[in-house]
């Protein structure tokens, strides 16, 4: 068993789609990211690679046959060391995530069933890109719930988040964080992860034009939403211009560029080189649409401390497939 080979199993290139997730989820509370988000990030991180691990060791079986290169069917890593893997990522995701408070634990309690369910009976069945887009939407919501119960009161550069008129106050005098932001965050990122997770069903065989063409249609609303400028707050009042719109739309437009391009090929050529590069752009698009949700936010640093990563992915992808 290699480096290599671990390597491809745990889809290491695609490990820097992961820590926007908890980014994105503290700008949509108002707060600085902190020791808590940095647990929810961790814990994040397990998860995700548990969910690889556990992934190709469900389908050993079918990648005998489509992808016989895979570290399992290729007997580079055993079966019985992937499902272990499996188990003692997500058991220290859960461990880093009991050290962000009980919420952020319960949280990520559900991220980790959800995980498990889709690779071991949903996958392949019509609730798969259902449940696939239901962990990414909870992977936000744990960032947003560790930082938020963490103990970080400092609010998040930039403009401060809106609150709901009935809002309560913290111990410290601040308005307790509003979950409204949050939980929008989380909808256009199961958003995007539905359409992409709906693309990949096809990636070992092509022959789907519908997939691709509803995906590019769902890539181009989010990119609308994310550029699009709000003219209300959450309680009503006219919302202040940010002076992150800039911003806010460059990252809108480097979300669509990394994967509307790919999905059109796919709908216009659905081979399965085209398909599998149309899910990898749409892995990839993740972590602009990450710092767009958080320079949406008021965190225009966060934002680009996100899009930090981007050359930092495309790198290792290059070595080693996302998909």
């Amino acid at each position: 068993m290699t480096a290599r080979a671990w390597a491809e199993l745990l889809r290491v290139s695609a490990l820097f789609t992961v820590p926007g997730d908890a980014l994105a989820g503290a700008a949509a509370v108002g707060r600085r990211p902190g020791r808590s988000t940095a647990l929810a990030m961790g814990a994040s991180l397990c998860l995700y690679e548990a969910g690889m691990a556990l992934n190709d060791w469900a389908d050993r079986d079918e990648d005998a046959v489509d992808r016989p290169q895979r570290p399992i069917p290729s007997g580079r890593i055993t079966p019985r060391a992937a499902l272990t893997a499996a188990g003692a990522l997500t058991a220290a995701g859960l461990g880093l995530a009991a050290r962000a408070g009980r919420p952020a634990l319960a949280v990520a309690t559900g991220l980790a069933a959800t995980v498990w369910a889709y690779d071991l009976r949903l996958k392949h069945t019509a609730a798969g890109p259902a449940a696939m887009a239901a962990a990414r939407g909870l992977d936000l919501l744990l960032g947003a719930t560790a930082t938020a119960t963490g103990g970080t009161t400092a609010p998040a550069p930039g403009p401060p988040a809106p609150h709901a008129s009935g809002a309560t106050a913290t111990a410290t005098g601040r308005p307790a964080p509003h979950a409204g932001g949050a939980l929008a965050g989380a909808a256009l990122l199961t958003a995007h992860t539905y359409a992409v997770t709906a693309v990949s069903r096809h990636e070992t065989r092509g022959g789907s034009t519908a997939a691709p063409l509803t995906a590019l249609a769902s890539v181009l609303a989010l990119g609308g939403a994310m550029a699009a400028e709000r003219r209300t707050s959450r309680d009503g009042a006219p919302a202040a211009r940010a002076p992150g719109r800039l911003l806010r739309t460059a990252l809108a437009g480097a979300y669509l560029r990394t994967a509307a391009r790919p999905l059109a090929h796919a709908a216009l050529n659905p081979s399965p080189p085209l398909t599998q590069r149309a899910v990898g752009g749409g892995i990839r698009a993740m972590i602009p649409l990450q710092a767009a949700l958080a320079a949406r936010a008021g965190a225009t640093g966060t934002g680009l401390a996100v899009m930090g990563l981007v050359p930092l992915a495309r790198a290792l992808s290059r070595k080693v497939s996302p998909t």
